[in-house]
């Protein structure tokens, strides 16, 4: 009795987790443009105009182009850095990891404040550029975390026996370390580039409305209404983040991406 009792609880909070989601979907698929629910009527039009209307269209180039460069950036912020505090094991060093995860764990506005700012102070706001820089800064806590775990997992003794060997350590990261991180630095990358896709507010602060990112469009497009395709848009973003985490849990081990130490017991 209790067994099910705990299943059918389960079953209940999975299902009003999942409500939000099942109301969106069925929104996106009304033939008429409403955001009635249930649906009347089904029509996948709505997901055609994302990629038939020219707004919609290349909002959501400019939100994959920024997440892609964005997220290749935090990547190659984290990567030194972890490296680094890999390599140099000493009080001072935890100096650098706290400036590396600070933006991200501050409130969003805040650290949009602080960028709007300084690219308004240096006379470059409004530019695309500035807005793959701003997420990369925000995001770089993301790739820095995956990849501190993923050196933590190496086996020292492996870097050391490669030095005594006389392997230098350029040759050291391209041969043992960067094989064993790969998984890591993917979902790094990963995870930086679907945060980076539903980013709003810093990408506002930092380009306004010089650069129309899908989520910038959803709030633009909400001064004439709601459509359906709004819903779409959301549905979209939703599959997209699914599908990369899903591959991350098909060919990596997620729950230790994530921090989840394993059992050796």
């Amino acid at each position: 009795m209790t067994t099910i009792l705990s299943r059918l609880f389960f079953f209940a909070v999975a299902l009003f987790m999942a409500l939000p989601l099942i109301v969106m979907v069925g929104v996106s698929i009304n033939e008429k443009q409403t955001l009635a629910f249930p649906p009347q009527g089904f029509s996948l039009s709505w997901y055609g105009e994302i990629f038939t209307d020219d707004g919609w269209r290349n909002a959501l180039f400019a939100s994959l182009t920024l997440a892609a460069l964005s997220a290749a950036l935090a990547l190659l912020v984290a990567l030194p850095l972890a490296w680094f505090l890999w390599r140099r094991v000493a009080p001072w060093a935890n100096i650098f990891q706290l400036l590396g995860v600070a933006p991200f764990t501050l409130p969003p506005v805040i650290t949009a404040l602080g960028l709007l700012t300084f690219w308004a102070t240096t006379g470059f706001y409004g530019q695309p550029w500035t807005a793959v820089i701003s997420h990369a800064i925000f995001f770089v806590t993301l790739p820095l975390v995956t990849l501190s775990l993923g050196f933590s997992a190496i086996d020292r003794s492996l870097v050391e026996a490669a030095a005594t060997m006389g392997a230098s350590d350029r040759v050291i990261f391209r041969t043992v370390v960067l094989p064993l991180i790969l998984p890591y630095l993917v979902s790094g990358y990963a995870f930086a580039f679907v945060l980076s896709l539903n980013e709003y507010i810093v990408a506002y602060m930092t380009v306004g409305f010089t650069m129309e990112t899908l989520p910038i469009k959803i709030f633009n497009a909400l001064r004439y209404g709601y459509t359906p395709t709004m819903a779409s848009v959301t549905v979209l973003f939703l599959a997209i983040a699914a599908l990369v985490f899903g591959l991350i849990a098909r060919f990596g081990d997620l729950p230790k991406l994530l921090g989840a130490m394993a059992d050796d017991r």
